[in-house]
């Protein structure tokens, strides 16, 4: 069966031009061309298309990107595989989500500072105290997440209450958001006393990641009928 670019484009409701872009990309199998030049696709090519587009939608491009070449070569199940590692990766994101609210209740965090008596603490202390390496503390610095002050002394950084407040929110929240400009929204809507934004932020990624999961279920559906496709033709040829 033979079909030109525009029946497929028709069909996933795609333009022509994200095709050729596919094609050009190495994540379908090169189209055979007519004496005018035009494309002709086949049934393959339609199962590629339409798990392209269907796993795009939970897994983003770059999985997809990564995944085609495998289908293509038919290691099957290393595909697969790297499919269910992404899908791990977003249990492993609803799990830390989840935790995060538990956290975020503010009778949490204030027991939590309650049972820090300290003025002031160090890098150090503060790695050990929420469990954060100090070489992300310091990028957080960077980013302009936290703002530490400076002994007047020794010039070291040092931590106040309100500090590890902020680095504990900043640590509960950040694994369940995608990015660091989403946290820093976070912060800005969060002052010394009410929590309730990040815990609707992390509510909000929970939802998100609801959806993703059903998308993520929908493209592996397409990506098993596009490799039990691909078997069969190997077995009648």
């Amino acid at each position: 069966m033979e079909l030109r670019p525009i029946d497929i484009s028709r069909k996933l409701d795609v333009g022509t031009s994200a095709l050729r872009h596919y094609e050009e990309w190495g994540i379908v199998p090169p189209a055979k061309r007519k004496s005018n030049g035009y494309r002709v696709y086949t049934e393959e090519h339609e199962a590629y298309f339409q798990c392209i587009r269907a796993m795009y939608h939970g897994f983003g491009m770059t999985t997809v990107r990564k995944i085609m070449p495998m289908v293509q070569k038919h290691k099957f199940t290393q595909a697969l595989w790297e499919v269910n590692r992404v899908q791990a990766s977003l249990f492993q994101r609803k799990e830390q989500a989840t935790k995060a609210l538990e956290i975020l209740k503010p009778e949490n965090i204030q027991n939590f500072l309650d049972r820090r008596s300290k003025k002031w603490y160090t890098i150090g202390e503060v790695e050990k105290e929420i469990e954060v390496p100090a070489s992300t503390l310091r990028h957080w610095e960077k980013e302009g997440l936290i703002k530490p002050g400076r002994h007047p002394e020794s010039g070291y950084r040092v931590y106040d209450r309100e500090d590890i407040r902020r680095l504990l929110i900043i640590r509960t929240v950040q694994p369940s958001l995608y990015f660091l400009d989403s946290v820093r929204e976070v912060l800005e809507k969060i002052n010394q006393h009410s929590i309730s934004e990040a815990r609707k932020i992390t509510m909000d990624s929970l939802a998100y990641m609801d959806h993703q999961i059903e998308q993520q279920l929908r493209g592996a559906y397409y990506l098993y009928k596009l490799i039990e496709l691909l078997k069969k033709k190997e077995n009648d040829s």
